[in-house]
């Protein structure tokens, strides 16, 4: 297959574990190339995303490279061939590429931990309530826009409801179960919501009380995607510019960390449900 000169997410990470390796390895790119038979632009490529490699191919170059992780070999050769095209493709005509790419990300995890201050999780928002949280946005999106990224959200959310559904764990403040994004009507049918989705066996919602005396991390909003394999792990946190993807051991360390600590200080799952019905009733 030809090059490509606009790899996915997903392709970007494959070329940059095996660049990984091959700098575990001690080995320049010019170095690599010769052992393995190819150009070295064929590795540069690789080693971007840019030029797609089989199983067979990545299996080879973690021999050619003396990886002994054969957890880790497995999971890259899984990530090889031909591209899962799914439905977040139909959006790279009319949304960021990196909500693009956030989607693709979800869809292969193997578990999904987020942490969130003042929102809602993505992924147990109502439509009613991300419609309303769109609204806010600055710049302000048009109609059409903001239509386009509800159904993008709704979409992501389906990953939570196929057959076999990867673990999902919802850390969040009190503070996001008050904010009534659309009325009292629409904040009431949102915590109703996460009531219910929450008696699903693979959804875990706990909640950090008001009365808390400490928020590890700041609040920061993290999303803490498990890859096949630990060292494929990761984190897509929110900035004002759009999505951000950490991968490097150190990060996955430090959230993971956060995440860890978060969850000691939270509410225990029933207890976190019977403070939303609380403030569900209160409104």
């Amino acid at each position: 297959m030809p090059p490509t000169n606009t790899p996915t997410l997903r392709q970007r990470r494959l070329g940059a574990e095996l660049r990984k390796l091959r700098e575990h390895a001690g080995l320049t790119s010019t170095e690599a190339a010769q052992r393995l038979g190819l150009q070295q632009a064929r590795v540069s490529m690789i080693e971007a995303g840019r030029y797609p490699v089989g199983a067979d191919r990545v299996r080879a170059i973690a021999l050619t490279y003396a990886c002994p992780d054969e957890s880790l070999v497995d999971a890259l050769a899984a990530m090889t061939g031909r591209r899962v095209r799914g439905w977040w493709d139909q959006c790279r005509d009319h949304l960021p590429p990196d909500l693009v790419d956030l989607a693709e990300l979800e869809h292969h995890a193997t578990a999904l931990r987020v942490s969130l201050a003042i929102h809602i999780p993505a992924l147990l928002q109502t439509p009613d309530h991300t419609r309303a949280m769109l609204r806010e946005a600055v710049p302000s999106f048009r109609p059409h826009e903001i239509e386009h990224r509800l159904s993008h959200r709704i979409k992501r959310q389906t990953v939570l409801h196929r057959g076999t559904p990867p673990p999902y764990a919802a850390l969040l403040h009190e503070a996001a179960l008050h904010i009534q994004y659309g009325g009292p009507d629409t904040a009431r049918a949102q915590l109703g919501h996460l009531l219910d989705v929450s008696e699903e066996g693979h959804v875990t919602i706990r909640v950090i009380p008001y009365n808390c005396p400490r928020f590890p991390g700041n609040g920061q909003t993290i999303n803490y995607v498990h890859g096949a394999d630990p060292h494929l792990d990761t984190v897509q946190l929110d900035t004002h510019h759009g999505c951000e993807f950490l991968d490097a051991q150190a990060q996955l360390t430090k959230y993971r960390t956060i995440l860890d600590r978060t969850e000691a200080v939270a509410l225990k799952p029933d207890a976190s449900r019977d403070l939303i019905a609380n403030i569900m009733r209160s409104l």
